[in-house]
This record gives structure tokens, C-alpha cells and sequence, in this order.
């Protein structure tokens, strides 16, 4: 398992694992505005050349948010999903964050999981936040 940051030669096969992921997946323009604003910073996994996990985060000065993490179908579950977060956390400090935001599905009790363990706490939920109505929790992390 190779680590590393996104290239914009990646956001094809981003885009790709976006759709194998969710139902309300980010496209190439929405991931390559992402990548182009001089905010946004990606984190991705590959195994042998193949993207397999992705995640990206915006800072802007003390706070930053993760936009997007997906591993895919078959490498669920073995620690991918915690490292691309870990990296992502990490990025944020190293550009001066001092909070980290994100929005999670009420349903999606396997990403609640793995933010509760890195620290994440609820603040709020954000009602029909979702194309398909589905509530939102909004999470936060201080960074040490």
C-alpha cells in the first residue's frame, strides 16, 4: 500500500471510486474545481498503481473541513479509511488548522465510527442535508 497526495492525473480514477462509493458522488469538475483552488489538499492510497482510498480537506486559516473519503468496496474495513483521515488531520495542522469540520450521513454508522475514534465530536445535525433528505451530523476535532 502506497500513500501519497493527489495528482490531477488522479481525479479520473477518483471520480471513478466517487461513483463505486455514493449515491451522491462528487464528479471530475467537482473534484478538479477542488483541486485547483489553492485550498484543497488530497490524500490517496494506491495498491499497485489502482487508487483504492482518497480522502481531501480545505484549510482555510484556523479551520478546515474534509470534503470527501472513500475506500473502495474491497479494501473496507482493514485500516485504509483511518490512514487517508490521519493524513488529511495531519495536512490540516501542518497548514495552520486548529479545527476540523465534517458532515457525515446519519446512516452511515461505519464513517461515524472511524471519526469517533479519531476524535470527532457531534456539534449539530443538519436536517434534509442530503439530495435524497437524509439528516447530516456535523463533527468537529480540535487539533492539538
Amino acid at each position: 500500500m502506497n500513500g501519497r497526495a493527489w495528482e490531477y492525473a488522479d481525479l479520473s480514477a477518483i471520480a471513478a471510486l466517487e461513483k463505486e462509493c455514493f449515491s451522491d458522488p462528487w464528479n471530475h469538475r467537482m473534484l478538479a474545481e477542488s483541486f485547483l483552488s489553492g485550498h484543497f489538499y488530497g490524500s490517496l492510497l494506491e495498491e499497485e498503481g489502482a487508487v483504492t482510498a482518497y480522502g481531501g480537506v480545505s484549510v482555510y486559516g484556523g479551520d478546515a473541513e474534509v470534503q470527501l473519503i472513500g475506500v473502495a468496496e474491497m479494501y473496507r474495513r482493514c485500516g485504509r479509511g483511518s490512514r487517508v483521515l490521519e493524513d488529511l488531520l495531519e495536512i490540516a495542522r501542518e497548514k495552520g488548522a486548529r479545527r476540523v469540520f465534517l458532515e457525515v450521513r446519519v446512516s452511515n454508522a461505519a464513517a461515524l465510527m472511524l471519526y469517533l475514534r479519531h476524535g470527532f465530536c457531534g456539534l449539530y445535525a443538519r436536517s434534509r442535508y442530503y439530495a435524497d433528505g437524509e439528516d447530516a451530523i456535523v463533527m468537529v476535532k480540535e487539533l492539538a
